[in-house]
């Protein structure tokens, strides 16, 4: 589905990041991953190569903006153009109702989740405006539809994405370049490896989902790389939930 293609995938030394650059990768892309843990980047870089394409890894902070503009400048000295982009990268954030949230909590989350989001796409989009368009994919979550009480800057964050993804796509879908978002329900991930390890917190986010599970990383990553794809041509500000019935509750 991706080759020849090259892709920038941010966030992407574990979990659903990994997990989207070796699904591009066995789809024939190059890709550029970026992460502030340059362990584990390098990690995911190494098994990106044993799938048998080219990766370069760019550590780098998506909450900076110059960070996110070399993202895509050495993306495109090094292979010549950028053809889609994974804004995966986010952090979860304090557990606090919204009168209790600490301000520099806030400022962090915002910061990184959703300003981290509008800086890739600024350098992204100009980037494949000059090689006649591409596609990004941002990833939300099932909190860009819904609340969830103690996170207030991560359901408003996600929000800000959904809105952020629909907003380009009505600006630059006709020159080429599809915006989509993807909501993932609790996955997997080290992001949540905290709750996951109390059993009463884990028995909790399985009964929230109808599929009677947490999803894995490879199962969103199959939806962002379609969306990604020329299969999804017709497909351009969107949301699609991967969350295993969260959302139809």
């Amino acid at each position: 589905m991706l080759t020849n293609k090259v892709v920038l995938i941010t966030g992407a030394a574990s979990g659903i990041g990994r997990a989207v650059a070796l699904t591009c990768a066995r789809e024939g892309a190059s890709v550029l991953v970026s992460d502030r843990d340059d362990a584990g980047l390098q990690e995911t870089a190494a098994l990106v190569r044993a799938v048998g394409n080219e990766a370069l890894a760019v550590t780098a902070d998506v909450g900076n903006a110059a960070d996110c503009q070399h993202l895509v400048e050495r993306c495109c000295a090094h292979f010549g153009r950028l053809d889609v982009a994974v804004n995966n990268a986010g952090i979860a954030g304090p557990s606090a109702r919204t009168a209790d949230y600490p301000l520099d909590g806030w400022a962090q989350v915002i910061q990184v989740n959703l300003s981290g989001v509008f800086y890739g796409m600024k350098y992204q989009i100009e980037a494949m405006l000059r090689t006649g368009g591409g596609s990004i994919v941002n990833v939300a979550s099932i909190l860009g539809a819904v609340g969830f009480a103690s996170a207030p800057a991560y359901a408003a964050a996600k929000h800000g994405v959904v809105g952020l993804t629909q907003t380009a796509a009505l600006e630059y879908s006709a020159e080429g370049v599809r915006v989509n978002a993807v909501g993932p329900g609790f996955i997997r991930t080290p992001m949540i490896q905290t709750l996951d390890a109390d059993r009463a917190v884990h028995d909790m986010l399985v009964s929230a989902h109808p599929i009677g599970r947490l999803g894995e990383s490879e199962e969103v990553a199959e939806l962002v790389v379609w969306l990604a794809s020329s299969r999804a041509s017709f497909v351009t500000g969107a949301y699609y939930p991967v969350d295993g019935g969260y959302l139809a509750r």
